[in-house]
């Protein structure tokens, strides 16, 4: 598990760094705001309609070997676009094939990797361990970041491409040394494997009914949804909210940003602590989240801001950590990948049409309104759900049956 962590840290980071590189990319090559808002969405848009074959296919092939192979080919596609770089031959067409392949390879390697992750720790370690994991994101997050502008600087944007290939082969080479621990619940597939290659399209289908069938799951999504769409896009709110009412400017946005990524990290921390995640806790977490978002809309100052940020994204970190581990570990252990792909899709409609959506209500209501529109609307839909789902009462069956036939009538009812 330190190998995978180490291993993660680095992919991370390199990967931030090659997303933030791609922007300034684009940017360069044709100017345009729009046409980078574009690139992003073709590297997305994948998810959204293969996502769940994706995950089908990490159930039916062994988990290490498909980790392993993604990453590889991941790195290919970084060097790639390095040497394309480095030879001035990268067009903006190019760059979308390139962007749209890696979505697609990504649709398998999101749901290996994480799932990989779990087999290297007891099944009661699963929640901490995916704790673990957001803490490494968070780092490499921030890490890559940083090391986008050091690298371009100093060595171009070739070499950023190039790094990012580098830390994907050095993930596929750890992988094949990791052992999973004792114990371990990893995917049953073997007696169902040819079935499922005979018919590839069940296993998509078992997947999506799994999904539709399993009330904690759907809720989950309804919790995650509403909050993905009318919060977290705080690179959106926040922004307009820094530089516009309360008269800051990059600087001061950079250190939201800052406390942002910080109350990741602790929140991630102490996601890691948590042993029995549930929906409830990810809705009551989530619905503080909302209430803290309201605080921060209605911030008279900067520094008030900056103090209702921190709150607000341990909490909402501490909430992501809890989802994760309910979504990794409800599912039986052969439908884990299908259940991670139907919630890849799932999770691209929330991301491609969230920012829209929010643009929209800012330009209503300014930023202010929006946070506090967006962060009522998500604990009102929490708190609603939560008390219709209280109300929910199942009929009792009654079973009319003569007296003479129930000789210890008492008896049995306390049986009952």
């Amino acid at each position: 598990m330190r190998w995978w962590s180490v291993a993660n840290f680095v992919s991370n980071a390199g990967t931030w760094m090659q997303l933030t590189v791609q922007n300034l990319l684009v940017l360069q090559i044709t100017g345009s705001a729009a046409t980078t808002g574009l690139s992003m969405s073709v590297q997305a848009a994948p998810a959204l309609l293969i996502s769940v074959f994706g995950g089908a296919a990490v159930d039916r092939w062994p988990r290490k070997l498909t980790a392993a192979v993604s990453q590889a080919l991941l790195g290919t596609v970084a060097f790639v676009t390095a040497a394309l770089v480095a030879l001035d031959r990268l067009d903006v067409s190019t760059l979308m094939v390139l962007a749209a392949v890696t979505g697609v390879i990504a649709t398998v390697d999101g749901p290996a990797c994480s799932l990989l992750g779990n087999d290297l720790v007891p099944p009661e370690d699963v929640p901490s361990a995916i704790g673990v994991g957001a803490l490494v994101h968070q780092a490499g997050r921030l890490t890559g970041a940083a090391l986008a502008g050091v690298t371009v600087g100093f060595l171009g944007t070739a070499a950023a491409y190039a790094a990012n290939g580098l830390s994907f082969l050095f993930v596929a080479s750890v992988i094949p040394f990791l052992r999973p621990a004792r114990g371990a619940v990893r995917a049953a597939v073997r007696g169902k494997r040819g079935r499922h290659a005979a018919d590839g399209g069940m296993s998509v289908r078992e997947g999506l009914a799994f999904f539709a069938r399993r009330p904690r799951l759907l809720a989950l999504a309804g919790v995650t949804g509403v909050s993905a769409v009318f919060g977290r896009n705080y690179q959106l709110t926040l922004a307009v909210l820094v530089t516009g009412p309360l008269a800051g400017g990059a600087g001061s946005f950079g250190t939201v940003s800052t406390v942002l990524a910080v109350g990741g990290i602790v929140g991630a921390v102490l996601g890691a602590r948590l042993r029995r995640p549930s929906v409830r806790v990810v809705g009551a977490l989530a619905a503080a989240g909302g209430l803290l978002q309201v605080v921060a809309g209605m911030s008279p100052s900067l520094a008030v801001l900056l103090v209702m940020v921190l709150p607000m994204a341990v909490v909402e970190s501490v909430s992501d950590t809890a989802g994760t581990a309910v979504l990794q570990t409800d599912p039986p252990a052969h439908m884990r990948g299908r259940v991670l792909g139907v919630w890849g899709s799932i999770g691209t409609v929330w991301s491609l049409g969230g920012p829209p959506a929010l643009g929209l209500l800012m330009e209503l209501a300014g930023p202010r309104g929006a946070l506090i529109v967006g962060g009522l609307v998500i604990a009102g839909a929490i708190g609603t759900g939560r008390l219709l789902h209280g109300r929910r009462t199942t009929a009792p069956v009654v079973v009319r049956t003569p007296d003479e036939d129930l000789p210890d009538r008492t008896a049995l009812q306390a049986a009952a």
